[in-house]
């Protein structure tokens, strides 16, 4: 262990300690937002509909009934019901919204402000509010009012156009992609804007596109276009910017990843696969020239690779400094000594499950640590107790449960 998680409820008080959130959101990019600013001590409040919880809880795999992907994704929230279409659901949120520092929701545009519970009165409850609106398309526009899921930012913003081999179908990747990268950057939005509260004193209003944020993560094509003319093309494991860069199947069945982007590292790798005359090759002395003549090199490493096991490939280029990394599948993950020292994968303890083994905090701060208090709590548990703290009576809880606002 090195410090930078602990699961004991309270005894951590990280950088973001005092800050107040709502989770109104569902599924993957605004909850993840969420978790990632309670993983680093502000406290977040789960609101979900009293008979239609968060989809989260039963996407994927579950045990005893219990949706495992949500204990991920729930984990640092404390969890309540509202039917914010319901008179006492509103009432309610906007007594909770006067208490935070930043909503989250995911709402097709138009839903909050039906509910009379837009911007206009969100702000006039707390003017410090800061609301981060997570949608497909955006809060305008000729898409806005679609609907619409990660899956659909993944084939428009041209990343499964360029995933694939080259002689294959466009490819989606097998997880919530888009989501996940618009997760870390609604997270980012949100410290960005409490930031700019510091000065103004005021809070505002994020809109972030789940189209938007995976295209910066691909990096210049649309400036390659615009200069050039040049559209990407599918290469599978391929690079147009460096080879040799390539999955190789070892001796004993077993694939490894090899990159060479660095000149140096090319030189070395050719010397330990025993070709070191390609080195003198005019081509070789670029990326780009390399990428041209992949076929030679694929075939060089290759085939030193093929004649020798797994942990004969690793252990020859951590000696030559060449780079590469094993193919690992999750049980390769769960055991990996890197992986392991950075305490990466870490045990929660879950009063349903018992000891879980998940994803840490996504980095480790040196003064300030992040901290797994709990796992992801089931439907609703604090509704009583945060509703309690917020100033209403038992009698109150009584009759907005009675009129199915909670």
């Amino acid at each position: 262990m090195n410090g930078h998680t602990d699961h004991e409820a309270g005894t951590d008080r990280g950088p973001l300690s005092g800050l107040r959130v709502l989770d109104l959101a569902t599924l993957f990019a605004g909850p993840l937002a969420a978790t990632m600013l309670g993983d680093f001590g502000a406290e977040v409040v789960k609101v979900e509909h009293p008979a239609k919880p968060d989809p989260s809880r039963g996407h994927g795999p579950s045990k005893d009934g219990i949706g495992l992907w949500w204990k991920l994704l729930g984990r640092n929230k404390r969890t309540i019901t509202l039917d914010l279409s319901r008179p006492g659901g509103r009432a309610t949120l906007l007594r909770l919204a006067a208490t935070a520092d930043v909503i989250i929701e995911n709402f097709r545009p138009g839903t909050l402000e039906k509910w009379d519970l837009g911007w206009e009165e969100l702000s006039a409850a707390n003017p410090r509010l800061v609301l981060a609106r997570v949608t497909a398309f955006g809060q305008f526009g000729p898409y806005a009012h679609r609907p619409g899921f990660g899956t659909l930012a993944e084939a428009m913003s041209g990343f499964a156009a360029i995933t694939g081999e080259p002689d294959s179908p466009p490819t989606l990747p097998p997880f919530g992609l888009a989501d996940s990268i618009a997760g870390l950057a609604t997270a980012y939005a949100v410290l960005a804007a409490l930031r700019a509260r510091d000065t103004s004193d005021r809070g505002q209003m994020i809109d972030m596109a789940i189209i938007e944020p995976i295209l910066t993560v691909l990096g210049p094509q649309p400036l390659w276009y615009d200069q050039l003319g040049h559209v990407q093309p599918r290469t599978g494991n391929r690079s147009a910017n460096n080879a040799p860069r390539n999955t190789y199947r070892t001796a004993d069945g077993s694939w490894v990843a090899v990159s060479t982007s660095a000149q140096s590292i090319a030189e070395r790798l050719m010397r330990l696969v025993g070709r070191p005359e390609l080195i003198e090759e005019p081509w070789f002395a670029t990326g780009a020239d390399r990428a041209r003549h992949a076929d030679v090199l694929d075939e060089a490493v290759g085939t030193w690779i093929a004649r020798h096991s797994r942990a004969e490939v690793l252990d020859a280029f951590e000696k030559a400094e060449a780079a590469v990394a094993p193919i690992q599948d999750v049980r390769d993950v769960m055991e990996d000594p890197q992986y392991a020292a950075l305490d990466t994968l870490t045990t929660v303890a879950d009063p349903e499950l018992g000891p879980l083994r998940m994803q840490n905090v996504l980095f480790r701060l040196s003064a300030t640590p992040g901290a797994i208090r709990w796992a992801g709590r089931p439907h609703g548990a604090d509704t009583n107790a945060v509703l309690t703290e917020l100033g209403l009576s038992d009698t109150e809880i009584t009759t907005l449960r009675s009129e199915g606002a909670l």
